[in-house]
């Protein structure tokens, strides 16, 4: 593996150690019209996510070297905010958990439908580059965000978010007050909804108020039901 497929909506990053399952998803990417890149061990993967810039990584945990968590945590470190989907057969609510954690965008499992992957992949690219020019700024309490910069400020300093914790904020900051279920948070911001995967919304909520500080009481917990933002 390592070798490189051209595409015109950006290279995607596979890190893989099965080869059936890595030229699975290699095919449909490329269907789609995306570049991809695979390597089959967690240090090459970490040195390509370095070395390619990919507009997104997909990666197995249990690798060769670096699990895929420990990219995923390296590449938050040094700042580097690229989208990661995790692609693993560990199914056990706090591996989901733990990876989500971690800053990880959003979390498949095997055995998957290669379509799916594909539109997950699709669904967080979208919410990176879709354009926001003209959306307004919007304002909850000290939070200020800047949908067309893609920025989120608390009493003027930059709060470092990932894409899908971004968009999960605005969803709510669009709509100061109104209560959304998880089920709608998952439609709206992720592209799905499952009752299974509402953990994942309750998971990101918990990163988005830490990241927040003293400012994460602008989103409220209303109990039985979801989660509002407080203007």
């Amino acid at each position: 593996m390592g070798t490189v497929t051209e595409g015109s909506k950006g290279l995607v990053l596979v890190v893989e150690d099965e080869r059936p399952i890595a030229d699975l998803v290699r095919m449909y990417l490329v269907r789609e019209g995306f570049g991809v890149h695979v390597a089959d061990d967690g240090d090459a993967g970490l040195a390509a996510a370095r070395r390619l810039r990919p507009v997104a990584c997909v990666l197995d945990i249990a690798l060769p070297g670096l699990s895929g968590t420990e990219i995923c945590q390296r590449l938050r470190q040094s700042g580097d905010w690229t989208p990661v989907l995790f692609l693993t057969a560990r199914d056990d609510e706090v591996d989901r958990v733990v990876g989500l954690e971690l800053g990880a965008d959003d979390y498949i499992t095997k055995p998957f439908s290669p379509r799916e992957l594909v539109a997950r992949v699709r669904a967080v690219l979208r919410r990176v580059t879709r354009p926001d020019e003209a959306a307004r700024p919007l304002r909850v309490g000290s939070v200020r965000i800047d949908p067309s910069r893609r920025i989120v400020l608390v009493e003027g300093s930059v709060v470092a978010l990932t894409s899908t914790e971004f968009d999960l904020l605005a969803r709510l900051a669009q709509r100061p007050g109104r209560v959304f279920t998880r089920e709608e948070l998952l439609a709206s911001v992720w592209g799905y909804a499952a009752q299974s995967g509402t953990r994942t919304v309750d998971v990101h909520i918990a990163q988005v108020r830490a990241k927040l500080g003293a400012a994460a009481s602008v989103i409220r917990t209303v109990r039985g039901v979801g989660y509002t933002a407080d203007a």
